[in-house]
């Protein structure tokens, strides 16, 4: 056996100080996971593990090499790789580990893959292109798809929902507004919307089409918009009525509204940070940016390019493009962890990671948000390096609590700034969103455009529980008494009926309920309250055989399935054992096995690693892996048992 008391080969030996969760073998484990840890902490302070998405992120680098010609053949074939290898024995593409086929994440897959030289003879391109037909074609793709599809020519405009770039001049009264839906819906729309309205074309250097993944020529399809509900038909109807009238919109309004999404962006495009910070958006703009006549070598151009790139990993046989990047939110959650872990120990790593993220506060910046709330001093964190006109309050909940927690005097004008923000952006209905304040406008997710049903940021659980808890901490005296008690009515209000919280940002109820119970006890609210105690009896109910918790994906579509899954993972059982701890169960059988279960399935370098998809971007449509989840939870979670429990 190793000398830091890890466990050899031997698999009963493995088993046996597995049992130990009370002594040494505990201490030897977080002593080696926090060490692992420390040392991959970056220079200038911060932590961030890659966040992997499913294939439509490479498979859009793809698409947009072509689009622009301006293809790197190394690269591609790296992309094409990484395609290749997660398409599933069926022969699809799924949105997640271990998920369903996809038809919008395979046809993507498939046109990447010829795109970039794959033989259409080849098995995997048949099997692809049977499975595509067989669940009706390539015209079943969601819009984004369609849009894409479009520009490359392989389907009329008309499969496009009309939704003109005029809309960026419409007044705040009217029904669909910038203002009106999600940060990232805007910053993916407004290029959007002006590639669409000028209907530009790809380049497609190699005129290479997908006309053999639809069932009927493309030309002759009829319904490319199916009906999803009686609202969204009545929507479809005035849609196609105002496709009808887009050649009647005069030339200079046009112009002017083109013009307008033009600075829009520019004022927004974040440096090398990227418009929104994330993909979507960062490519729309750069295409948008070439078709307004910026250069190759203009520093818009260049800089846009650049974000681009950066999102990229690349090895030696495949790369993948990552959709954004996480090291405020990495940073600040491993600074919790590493402090239950071991305060002492870790406060030169933990006093650098919180002064690199203090440099990062958004005091007095512009951004969206202000829309809203004008006169609310600024206190926010966004979730990547740059994102300047979005700071997120997940985000700033997480790191101001992080800094609370260190006890640090230092950073006091921070933790302020930060729960003064927090508060001012509390929804009407007592919940918190995102980035944005009342963005309920729920028709809007009816309209032919949405067909992801994700265009809006509404209050959810998760983050309202996280803003409570940093309320909760920094507002001594009872300064929050009130925006606290209206979000645990909230939270009361949103609980399901098994006992459990919906997930929004992470999968899925075990992740809400996490959230919940932990915001629940910043608040005062005990093990004896029934809203507690269902949540306790939730999460034992569905804790698995091998002692371990494990929910998938699956249960954004069905919700029946909550809670389980087809494997546990170390980190959604960190979060149950978390859970748990904060509901007051020290002395629960459930956690001990919990706690076994982390201790028994480490990989031989002494951390956690786990296959599966650990959130959603937007649920039912888009789906994550953060690899530092599996890293740091569990290290949170053991440390958390250890000093609530082990004397």
């Amino acid at each position: 056996m190793k000398s830091q008391g890890f466990p050899a080969k031997n698999r009963e030996r493995r088993e046996s100080l597995a049992q130990d969760a009370d002594g040494a073998f505990l201490d030897a484990v977080l002593a080696q996971a926090r060490d692992r840890i420390l040392a991959e902490q970056a220079p200038e302070g911060y932590w961030c593990w890659p966040l992997e998405a499913d294939c439509t992120i490479p498979s859009e680098y793809i698409l947009m090499m072509h689009f622009m010609d301006e293809i790197d053949p190394v690269l591609e074939a790296k992309l094409a790789r990484y395609i290749r290898s997660r398409q599933t024995e069926e022969g699809g593409w799924p949105l997640y580990y271990d998920g369903h086929f996809d038809m919008s994440a395979s046809v993507k897959a498939y046109y990447a893959l010829k795109l970039a030289g794959d033989d259409v003879g080849a098995p995997h391109m048949a099997k692809a292109r049977a499975l595509i037909l067989k669940r009706g074609g390539a015209a079943r793709a969601n819009v984004f798809t369609r849009i894409a599809l479009a520009q490359f020519g392989q389907v009329p405009w008309r499969a496009i929902p009309f939704m003109p770039v005029e809309l960026i001049l419409a007044p705040r009264w009217f029904p669909i507004t910038l203002a009106k839906v999600s940060y990232w819906s805007r910053t993916v729309m407004v290029p959007l919307l002006g590639l669409c309205s000028l209907k530009v074309r790809a380049r497609n250097p190699r005129g290479i089409g997908i006309s053999e993944l639809f069932v009927r020529p493309p030309d002759e399809e009829r319904d490319y918009f199916p009906v999803r509900s009686f609202m969204n038909y009545v929507l479809c109807k005035f849609e196609r009525i105002g496709l009808g009238l887009e050649r009647a919109i005069p030339g200079r309004l046009r112009a002017r509204a083109l013009a307008r999404a033009e600075e829009w962006i520019i004022e927004r495009l974040n440096g090398t940070g990227g418009l929104g910070a994330i993909f979507p958006a960062m490519v729309n703009a750069y295409e948008f940016l070439a078709v307004r006549g910026y250069g190759p070598d203009h520093p818009y151009r260049r800089d846009a390019l650049a974000a681009i790139q950066k999102l990229l990993l690349v090895g030696d046989d495949e790369a993948y493009c990552q959709p954004c990047v996480s090291p405020i939110w990495d940073t600040g959650l491993v600074c919790l962890a590493l402090l239950e872990a071991d305060r002492e120990g870790t406060k030169d790593a933990v006093t650098r990671g919180l002064h690199w993220m203090r440099d990062r506060q958004l005091l007095d910046e512009p951004g969206d948000w202000r829309d809203s709330r004008p006169d609310l001093p600024g206190g926010g964190w966004p979730f990547q390096f740059e994102n300047g006109h979005y700071p997120d309050l997940d985000d700033t909940s997480v790191v101001a609590w992080a800094m609370e927690e260190s006890c640090d005097p230092a950073f006091a004008e921070s933790i302020r700034r930060a729960a003064e923000w927090v508060a001012g952006m509390q929804s009407r209905n007592g919940g918190f969103a995102s980035f944005d304040v009342d963005n309920t406008h729920y028709y809007l997710n009816e309209i032919p455009f949405a067909d992801h049903g994700a265009l809006l940021d509404p209050p959810t659980s998760d983050v309202t529980a996280r803003c409570i808890t940093l309320l909760a901490r920094a507002g001594g005296g009872g300064r929050y008494r009130e925006a606290i008690a209206r979000a645990v009515a909230y939270l009361r209000s949103e609980q399901e009926d098994c006992g459990a919280w919906f997930g929004r940002w992470g999968t899925n109820y075990i992740y809400g309920t996490w959230s919940v119970l932990i915001g629940l006890r910043a608040a005062g609210i005990g093990r004896d309250d029934p809203a507690v105690s269902a949540a306790v009896r939730w999460l034992l109910s569905v804790q698995r055989a091998d002692g371990g918790w494990g929910e998938s994906n699956d249960s954004y579509h069905d919700s029946t399935s909550a809670g389980t899954g087809s494997r546990s993972t170390s980190f959604q059982t960190a979060w149950a054992i978390l859970a748990l701890l904060a509901a007051g169960e020290t002395d629960s059988e459930g956690v001990r096995r919990g706690v076994r279960y982390l201790l028994a399935h480490r990989e031989p370098g002494g951390l956690w690693e786990d296959v599966e998809f650990t959130a959603p971007g937007f649920p039912r449509v888009f789906y994550l892996k953060y690899h530092g989840y599996a890293r740091y939870f569990p290290l949170w979670a053991l440390a958390c048992y250890r000093n609530r429990t082990v004397r």
